[in-house]
This record gives structure tokens, C-alpha cells and sequence, in this order.
């Protein structure tokens, strides 16, 4: 009963990614146990050994800072950051994926607020409220991304950072029409296309869906809300996982993620308003 029922909602995620019919919520309510194994257990290879390194290398001293993780998922990045003596918000609009983060609250407190709320709408939260946003390896999940940029912009303090990593736009495979294909062949298309996580380590299988957008979108829109890009990153591999994962090699050649590091301008001049 139970497999038949998550068979019926896989193939619901999919005919959502074809249709584009999407409801966040509820593919990453459909996704939340299989990412939680994924996550919990040392399965994120990608993570620990590329993505994070990188990003919390970027994200440098954040003790005592105000710190909002966007689309924070169970809240494997956000327990990070606490640990690193940050005041943390976590949001994410998934109500599974808070719940379980809420649940890993209490049996560890680090005092972490957790919200349902949706990162293009950010009800309830004051403006310049943050010295830093976060957004791992989400954005180009979020379908509105304009008005989540938009709202990552509100909420910061004048000179806060805004620090987000994606899937390298220039190199990332995507799946148009059920084929899979490299996204440097049609690299300036927005496109709406479904996951399959369906690796070997995985324990439950599961399907999200994504957005690939090109550097120019992400730049434009960044600019027009009054974000300086002021470092990128396109993050190695470290030895450890060189040592443990030998297909990282891989990406001593050919980037899989690029992390943007953001400043809201105190003064937004109007050539940037593009």
C-alpha cells in the first residue's frame, strides 16, 4: 500500500516537471524520508566534500551574526551554521522537511527557529533583519526565483551578505523530453526539468524538480534588487574527498557548482537597475 502510494506520487512529481504544474511543497514533502536518509547518513557526497568546504570557506567568521538559511531543507546547513555561534532562522516550504528539522531541534537545541514559509514570501519578516543570508545548493529549485531574491534583499541589513551556491549552469546535465542532455546545449533557455535521485547508496529513491537558468539571469536579477557580487567560487574538491571518491577528479577539470557571495549596496545606483 505504502509503495504503491509513493509510486503514485513519483509519478505525479514527474507529470508536474512535464506539465509545469509545480508545487514545491508538496515534491519536497514527497522527497522529505529519502532526503533525510540522503543527508543524515553521510550519503551527500557532494556536500561534504566539495560544496560546504567551499561555501563555509567563503562564509568565513559568522559568530554572534544574524543568519537567515533559505530554503533550509531538514536543517543539516542550518545546525552548522548554529554550531558555528550564529542566531539562525531556518525556512523552507516544505512542512515535512521543517518538521523533521524541528524534531532534531529538540533532541539537540541549538536554538534555531524553524518556519514553513515560502523564500519568495517571506510573511512575517522584518526588513533589514539579517547580517547574513544562505541558500545552499536551492535556488535554482524555487520556481519564482526573481521575488525570493527580491525578499533576500528586503530582509538583509545595508552591507549584509547574501551567500548562495548552485549547479554550475554552464556544465550541469539536464533532462528535456526525457532525454538527458548537457545544459551548454541549450544554455540561454530557462528550463524546468525533473531529478531522479536513484543512486546506488540511496535507500529510498525520489524525484524533485529544478530550474536551469544561466549566469546572466542570476546576475541580472541580483543586480536589479541592489546585490553586489563581490566574490565567486567554483568550488574543488578537498584531498579527503579526492582520497574517498576518486570520480572527483572530475571536477579538477570541469566545475559541478559555483557559490556567490552578495553585498546589498547602501547606496543602489540607478545604472544597475537593469
Amino acid at each position: 500500500m505504502c509503495i504503491e502510494l509513493e509510486l503514485d506520487v513519483n509519478e505525479a512529481v514527474s507529470k508536474m516537471a512535464c506539465e509545469k504544474e509545480i508545487d514545491s511543497a508538496i515534491v519536497w514533502d514527497t522527497a522529505a524520508e529519502g532526503w533525510l536518509d540522503f543527508v543524515r547518513t553521510g550519503k551527500d557526497h557532494w556536500r561534504d566534500g566539495i560544496n560546504n568546504p567551499a561555501t563555509f570557506k567563503l562564509m568565513g567568521k559568522i559568530k554572534r551574526k544574524t543568519v537567515l538559511d533559505l530554503a533550509c531543507g531538514e536543517g543539516y546547513n542550518t545546525r552548522v551554521i548554529a554550531r558555528k555561534g550564529a542566531k539562525v532562522t531556518g525556512i523552507d516550504q516544505s512542512q515535512k522537511m521543517i518538521d523533521f528539522a524541528r524534531m532534531e531541534e529538540r533532541k539537540q537545541p541549538l536554538g534555531i527557529r524553524y518556519c514553513q514559509m515560502d523564500a519568495s514570501h517571506l510573511i512575517g519578516i522584518s526588513d533589514t533583519s539579517f547580517d547574513l543570508v544562505t541558500c545552499f545548493m536551492a535556488l535554482h529549485d524555487i520556481e519564482n526565483y526573481e521575488d525570493a531574491v527580491a525578499e533576500v534583499a528586503r530582509v538583509l541589513k545595508h552591507g549584509g551578505r547574501f551567500i548562495f551556491s548552485i549547479p554550475h549552469p554552464c556544465f550541469e546535465d539536464i533532462v528535456v523530453n526525457g532525454i538527458r542532455v548537457n545544459a551548454a546545449e541549450r544554455y540561454f533557455a530557462e528550463v524546468q526539468h525533473l531529478i531522479e535521485w536513484k543512486m546506488k547508496r540511496l535507500t529510498t529513491p525520489f524525484k524533485t524538480v529544478s530550474f536551469h537558468r544561466s549566469l546572466t539571469d542570476y546576475s541580472l536579477i541580483l543586480a536589479k534588487n541592489g546585490l553586489l557580487i563581490s566574490r565567486l567560487v567554483e568550488p574543488q574538491p578537498t584531498k579527503e574527498a579526492l582520497r574517498k571518491h576518486p570520480k572527483f577528479k572530475e571536477v579538477l577539470v570541469k566545475p559541478q557548482s559555483i557559490v556567490f557571495e552578495t553585498v546589498k549596496l547602501s547606496y543602489f545606483p540607478k545604472s544597475l537597475n537593469c
